[in-house]
């Protein structure tokens, strides 16, 4: 085809410049036809299939159209936004395709329009999510100046303990592993490196530099390579661990204080036990003199 018959047909058909346009920007982020539609066709068996029945809330991770609507399960209840722009706004763009999705399925899913950034979710509250998913999302954030790795973060951190985290991302992302590096998150606080740093200056103690190791905050599921792509892919599952983020002192701690509860509110269990006992002994005992005749 000629560029003149090319123009011509375009001009007469706009949907067909549209989609034009749209093939470039998918190509300029690197994302060949094939690979699109194959990582597609993953991330909606992922978000299908990986999602807990009893799971009420997702949030996306730089959100830019309305395909997660159509990709989680009808037990959902709301679905948050955050954005990978730096502003951390929505396009009008997006807030149609999401209503339009919306719409077309029928559900009675939420759609909760944040203007946050995908790397400080700043109007999530923390443990108040059930299910965080990123899909290509990372390599979008990276191109528009986001910080990648704090997106991770700041998933764990609105997380529920034991909430998943699903993700079809690229399997390198400026030279690191995507799956190494979600993998070894331990999200340190300044008081816990402050820990881990007095450790290791003061003693050469290895039984107490243990104490100070911190736990990383994702367990893993599951993951394998996405297959049939051109750009390398991985497609996974993982759960916030509920000692994540902590050090094997405080794991300790917070074992030995639990202990401490369950033994004190089984002793409370067993002095109402004991005083119900003789409540009923005692009220039995009165109808009974009551019925005797010789009392």
């Amino acid at each position: 085809m000629t560029k003149s018959i090319q123009n011509d047909v375009t001009k007469r058909l706009p949907f067909l410049a549209s989609r034009t346009r749209s093939n470039q920007s998918k190509l300029q982020m690197g994302l060949d036809m094939v690979t699109y539609l194959r990582t597609e066709w993953v991330s909606a068996a992922l978000c299908t299939n990986q999602t807990p029945s009893d799971a009420t809330s997702v949030l996306q991770l730089g959100i830019e159209d309305g395909r997660a609507i159509n990709f989680v399960p009808r037990t959902v209840e709301e679905l948050i936004t955050s954005s990978a722009s730096t502003d951390g706004k929505l396009s009008v763009s997006c807030k149609r395709q999401l209503k339009q999705q919306k719409d077309r399925r029928g559900t009675g899913i939420m759609v909760r329009y944040m203007d946050q950034r995908a790397d400080k979710l700043s109007e999530t509250e923390d443990e108040s999510v059930d299910v965080v998913i990123s899909l290509q999302a990372i390599d979008m954030m990276r191109e528009n100046g986001l910080d990648w790795k704090k997106s991770l973060s700041e998933s764990a951190r609105v997380l529920k303990p034991g909430g998943r985290f699903l993700f079809v991302e690229k399997t390198d992302v400026e030279g690191e592993n995507f799956l190494d590096t979600l993998m070894g998150l331990t999200d340190l606080e300044s008081s816990k490196k402050a820990v881990v740093e007095k450790v290791e200056k003061d003693t050469e103690d290895t039984e107490d530099a243990e104490e100070a190791e911190i736990c990383p905050i994702f367990e893993m599921v599951g993951y394998d390579d996405v297959d049939l792509v051109i750009v390398p892919h991985v497609a996974g599952v993982v759960f916030k661990s509920e000692n994540g983020g902590l050090t094997m002192a405080q794991i300790k701690k917070r074992s030995k204080n639990n202990k401490k509860e369950k033994r004190s509110e089984v002793s409370i269990s067993v002095l109402e036990r004991g005083v119900r006992r003789r409540r009923k002994k005692k009220k039995s005992k009165k109808d009974t003199d009551d019925n005797d005749p010789e009392k």
